[in-house]
Parts: structure tokens; sequence; C-alpha cells
């Protein structure tokens, strides 16, 4: 909080003062807002809040199954996963962003399962940093499947689309 009075009397807080204070602050909690600032008659205010976001950690698997059961059902993801990447038809992500498979929402996707592509032709856009970066296919074929949603986060190397 700031006051930039133009002589010494000025400079006293007032009741005035704290009941504003309450009052931005009720206001803080009412709209989930974690900062807000004012200026009138010469007082400038400043309310903030720190919100501090208690990491959790999840419980591990195996203390909630038997580890037989556990074990294939978690690694039954990163495998396939794992396995697409490899596959010599894939498309990987070269960056981390959100994956869009049209040019813009509501618009007709670049490609879909069964298109025939040619090399260079765009697949799909990749956001990253508020910018939109084109996803060339480096090679001909048929799009036989595609491994990623709309609008869903990618991860660099990740497999998107397979060109057989």
């Amino acid at each position: 909080m700031a006051r930039q009075p133009d002589d010494k009397a000025a400079a006293k807080f007032s009741s005035e003062d704290s009941a504003l204070v309450r009052e931005l602050a009720l206001l803080l909690d009412e709209t989930s807002l974690t900062e807000i600032e004012i200026e009138r008659a010469g007082l400038r205010l400043r309310v903030a809040r720190n919100i501090s976001v208690a990491a959790t950690m999840p419980m591990p698997v195996a203390a909630a199954a038997p580890a037989h059961a556990a074990a294939p059902a978690a690694d039954a993801p990163a495998a396939a996963a794992a396995d697409m990447s490899k596959h010599p038809g894939a498309v990987t992500s070269p960056m981390v962003g959100t994956a869009y498979w049209a040019p813009e929402p509501g618009a007709k996707p670049f490609v879909e399962i069964g298109s025939k592509v040619s090399v260079g032709q765009t697949l799909l856009i990749i956001e990253a940093m508020k910018t939109m970066n084109q996803i060339p296919s480096s090679r001909a074929g048929t799009v036989t499947q595609i491994l990623v949603e709309d609008g869903q986060p990618v991860e660099f190397g990740e497999a998107l689309v397979i060109i057989e």
C-alpha cells in the first residue's frame, strides 16, 4: 500500500482506509482474484494475496492393489507409446505444444484416416508459445492411424500419425 500525500497530516491512516482495505480483501475472496489496485483522491491502494498451491503426490498403485495386477497396467500405455514412435511410418512431434487437426475451429481437418498424403503436405498444426507451427508429412502414403486428439498437448518425440 502506498500513499503519496501532499502534506504530513494526510499521511495518517484513517478508519475509512481500513474499511476500504477490508472491502477490497472481501472482493478478492468473492472474485478469486489475487491482486487489486485502486487510486482515488490521492490515495493509491494495492491489496494482494499469496496463494500457495501444495503439490500432492498420487498414492502408488502398488499400495492400493496387488503388485502382480498393477505392473502390466502401468507398463502397457508406456510400451504402446514407445512402439508407435518407433514405427517406420510414424510422424513424431518436433516440439512440445498443443496439436490441432484443422487450421481453425470448425474447419475441415488437414488429414483424416485414409487420406492420401504427399511429402511436405501439412498434417496438423502444433501451437507452441502462441505460434502455429505446421507439421509436414515426411513421406508419401496413406494415413492409417491418428494417435492424438484435436487440442491435445503433445511432447517432443511423441508419435502423432502413422503413414503407410
